[in-house]
């Protein structure tokens, strides 16, 4: 009896412990953020002019995503539109999971009156980023909108808890529909300038976008979504401290004025401490010979109805002043936050540079036609995702991997040639990126699956000599940098994110045409524990629409 009573209470004790391991499983999931979207075309006048823009459940820009560091994202996309779609995440890092990139290079597109889940974490991330369709030229046509990534509350903020937080989209706009100004640039044209700015979907309204009450302090989200130009913000009367940029706290250096450049985010706080009235918050163009500025209001809430100031402050001129605020930003590193690349580590500085990769932008024509390329590369998507055929292990039948030189002479800058651009990175290698811009535009790239250190922008060429310049201690960890005429910036990272990585100028007009590549990331071990399998809702299409799944990777 009592040995009997001992193996109960032995297998009872077993069962206790099995069943706490499951609940601390369980609750150790991260939480789960769910959206259901439908995707429209519909009709509105960001510029006066009524045309046709994509809208997310009615609303342009489309609703942001607000979430907390390790949420699980979950979107449900419901095509409505009469074209295909996809969608991505501007600055979400998609560890080990390329697989949700929503770019021509990684994915099928969701056909009309098709859905598709996207599901993804925002892995050791917080900060302020955006979404926008990838496919042709639908970025000109909205389909656009926030992305909030918040600190989890055990984690302590470098600020106060603001009274609200308030997201502002602002781009340039054009009053031809998205469908024009692809015919445009497939006929081998440029699109030219665009017709005005809108901010949050429109460039002027006479009701206040954001209220505010006195004496209280708000979080503004600024985030350049547009095609084709940098643009200046700032609100009349008010000075804005800095506090993030792109997912990384930074020092709290205070500001009349941002420049904003294409596909950038910052994160300034903005107390109400004038005289309660109305105030215009403004973006306008930079760098171009005319300049154009959208104008939207905020309203102390105890306003008597008193008008903005007809005096506006004027944006800055020149992009020297531009690159001097460049430099006054500094990482935060008294903050708690996720760490970059390499984990957990402050010392990018002491890694050494095992590869040096040189992205030179170039602009010709090939058969009569614009095309803009890197180093000598003009890309070009196959109709099978890049990621997919990789997967497949049938890459061979679309392209070649390293077309593309690290360090391209002359003669190949002037001799464009149309195709894939797959460049081969060695897995967990730090490589040091140098964008060398020798045309007289404003460059502004963008790296997906990761954030990077802006260590250096200088005019002239780049040499080796100048790593001496680099800032190696305090750089901002961020995932999008320009870079000024005649002019180059460094940039330095760890590739530990195995998967396939679109590196593309924020020029929408240079991107469609070429001026983009694929940075593929392979783990040699083919294991879980540096890449996710396929999911098993991925869309397939092209040479491998009918084919088996591969064995799938194991631990």
């Amino acid at each position: 009896m009592g040995g009997s009573r001992q193996v109960f209470l032995t297998a009872l004790f077993m069962i206790c412990v099995w069943a706490g391991s499951m609940t601390f499983f369980v609750r150790a999931e991260d939480p789960y953020v769910y959206y259901t979207w439908n995707v429209t075309f519909g009709t509105l006048s960001p510029l006066g002019v009524p045309q046709k823009c994509i809208l997310i459940n009615g609303e342009f820009p489309g609703p942001n995503i607000n979430c907390s560091s390790n949420n699980n994202i979950v979107i449900n996309v419901f095509n409505n539109l009469d074209e295909p779609l996809l969608l991505t995440w501007n600055g979400i890092q998609q560890r080990k999971n390329s697989w949700m990139e929503g770019m021509p290079g990684t994915n099928c597109p969701i056909q009309p009156g098709e859905n598709f889940t996207y599901h993804y974490q925002v892995k050791d991330q917080i900060g302020s980023y955006f979404y926008f369709p990838t496919l042709g030229m639908q970025r000109a046509a909205g389909g656009f909108g926030g992305l909030r990534v918040h600190s989890r509350n055990l984690i302590p903020v470098p600020f106060d808890p603001p009274e609200d937080d308030y997201t502002v989209l602002i781009g340039d706009w054009f009053k031809k529909s998205h469908t024009v100004l692809k015919q445009k640039l497939d006929s081998g044209h440029s699109i030219g300038r665009p017709d005005g700015v809108q901010m949050n979907g429109k460039s002027e309204d006479n009701e206040p976008l954001f209220t505010m009450k006195p004496n209280s302090t708000y979080r503004y989200r600024i985030c350049n979504v547009g095609i084709k130009s940098s643009l200046n913000f700032r609100i009349q009367g008010h000075i804005m401290k800095l506090v993030e940029i792109e997912g990384s706290h930074t020092v709290q250096n205070v500001y009349n004025s941002l420049d904003v450049h294409l596909g950038q985010c910052y994160t300034v706080l903005v107390t109400a401490d004038q005289e309660p009235k109305d105030y215009y918050l403004l973006a306008s163009t930079r760098f171009l010979k005319k300049t154009y500025t959208a104008k939207r209001i905020v309203r102390y809430t105890n306003s008597k109805g008193a008008p903005p100031s007809p005096q506006l402050p004027e944006p800055p001129t020149g992009w020297v002043w531009s690159l001097n605020q460049f430099r006054s930003f500094r990482w935060n590193l008294t903050a708690s936050a996720a760490r970059p690349n390499p984990q957990g580590s402050y010392h990018y500085g002491f890694i050494n540079i095992t590869r040096t990769i040189k992205i030179v932008n170039s602009a010709s024509t090939v058969h009569g036609k614009l095309r803009y390329a890197i180093n000598g590369i003009s890309h070009t998507d196959p109709p099978t995702p890049l990621k997919l055929a990789q997967y497949f292990g049938i890459a061979d039948q679309l392209f070649k991997y390293n077309s593309m030189v690290d360090d391209p002479p002359r003669e190949k800058l002037e001799n464009i040639e149309t195709l894939p651009n797959v460049l081969n990175v060695t897995f967990r290698t730090f490589v040091e990126i140098v964008f060398e811009n020798r045309e007289k535009i404003i460059q502004s790239w963008h790296l997906n699956g990761y954030s990077f250190f802006a260590v250096a922008m200088e005019p002239g060429r780049w040499k080796p000599e100048k790593r001496e310049n680099y800032n190696l201690l305090d750089a901002v960890s961020r995932n999008t940098i320009q870079v000024f005429p005649g002019s180059w910036t460094a940039i330095l990272l760890t590739f530990d994110n195995a998967g396939m990585w679109n590196v593309r100028s924020e020029i929408l007009e240079r991107s469609y045409l070429g001026q983009q590549l694929y940075i593929s990331v392979l783990s040699p071990a083919l294991s879980l524990r540096d890449e996710y399998n396929i999911p098993d809702i991925s869309k397939l299409c092209g040479i491998v629409k009918d084919l088996p799944k591969p064995k799938p990777y194991t631990i």
